[in-house]
Parts: structure tokens; sequence; C-alpha cells
């Protein structure tokens, strides 16, 4: 298992973000999630807050063609200095998850990491979801916020992570087919779905070998 680059998709209260980490010290690697946020700042020279506050939030005027152009060119280009700061963001984001992978094994939270790295051989793309209830039940309690609240700040995360993804990538965020594994918490529970990560991940690598 130890070549699997692991990305995972999550709707807010899911238990996504915790799942990443306990599959990552299971298998011994690493789990970037908002440290992703930190190697863009840091490849880019780019402030960290600027990366915080445009974390996974969409655009409405974004130029595709225009930073995929961007990004063969790099940081020191006159195009990416003349582009608006959320592009900017995403084009940094994009390079450092594709750096990060280069490295070795490791588990992305988000980010769109999986459409950055769809053409990665090792990549095992992951999209964990529960019934809206149960999220709401999960991030009350962890908040201490009452049920409508938290129904209000999942319905909010959700969106704007959809809109991020849809916009940016070529697939659907949720759909199963943008997705190698679509996992339910609410059935599984935290530890059953890290458990069935680590079987597909196995059953995955054991047809590779057989290829």
């Amino acid at each position: 298992m130890a070549k699997a680059i692991i990305t995972i998709g999550r709707q807010y209260g899911s238990g996504g973000r915790e799942i990443g980490q306990r599959l990552a010290e299971k298998l011994g690697i690493k789990c970037y999630d908002s440290e992703l946020l930190d190697r863009a700042a840091k490849d880019s020279g780019m402030c960290q807050e600027i990366f915080e506050n445009h974390d996974e939030r969409p655009t409405n005027s974004f130029l595709y063609s225009l930073v995929m152009d961007t990004y063969s060119m790099g940081y020191s280009s006159s195009a990416f200095a003349d582009m608006p700061i959320n592009h900017k963001v995403f084009l940094a984001q994009f390079n450092a998850i594709k750096e990060i992978a280069k490295e070795g094994p490791c588990v992305m939270v988000g980010r769109c990491a999986d459409y950055a790295l769809e053409d990665n051989p090792n990549l095992l793309s992951v999209f964990v979801h529960a019934p809206l209830e149960n999220r709401i039940r999960r991030i009350a309690t962890k908040y201490d916020l009452t049920d409508s609240k938290a129904k209000d700040s999942i319905l909010k995360t959700d969106k704007k992570r959809a809109s991020y993804y849809n916009y940016y990538s070529n697939k659907k965020w949720g759909d199963a087919a943008s997705y190698q594994l679509c996992i339910d918490s609410s059935v599984c529970g935290i530890d059953g779905s890290v458990e069935a990560i680590l079987n597909f991940v196995a059953l995955k690598e054991a047809a590779a070998k057989k290829k």
C-alpha cells in the first residue's frame, strides 16, 4: 500500500478530514489538509493568510485556459503577476498538489486534489458523504451549535465546496462518477470507513500488479 496517493473529497460533517488523518496514520504517511495551504504559500512566496481567505472558494470569473497556460510558465511570468488573486491561489495550490505527489504516498483532503492528479497512476480518489441529519448531529455536537445553525453551516459549506470543485475541474462534486470510491460514513463509521479505504487500496494495487 506504499504507493497510494489518496485524495478525499467530503461533505461537511461527514468526518472526511478525520478519516483522512486516521488513514494516513494507519499507512504511516503524511496527511495534507490545511497543510496544502502552507505548502502553496511557501512555494509561491505568497502570504499564507491569502490562501486561508480564499480556501475552496469559487470565483465567477475564472479563466481556466489562462491559468493552465500560466501554470506551464511558472510564478515568474508576467501573466501570473497580472492575474486576479483567486486565480493565483488556485494555481499555487494546483502546483503544490502536484509537487507533493512527486514526493511519495500521502493523503490529501479537498482542494480539487483528485483533479490535479487525475493522470497519476497511483491516485485513489475517495468521496465521503453521509445523510444530512447525521451531519447536523455531528457538527452541532462538535461546535456546540443548535441544529438550525449546524444545518445552515453545512449547506453553505457544501455549496461553496461544490461550486469550487465544479468550476475548477471537469467533473461534478459528489457525483459517484467523479471518484473511484464513495463511502457513506454514517453506515461504516469513521474507523470502518478507514478500513474500507485500506481494503480498496490493497485491491487496487493487487490488480495493478497483475497487469
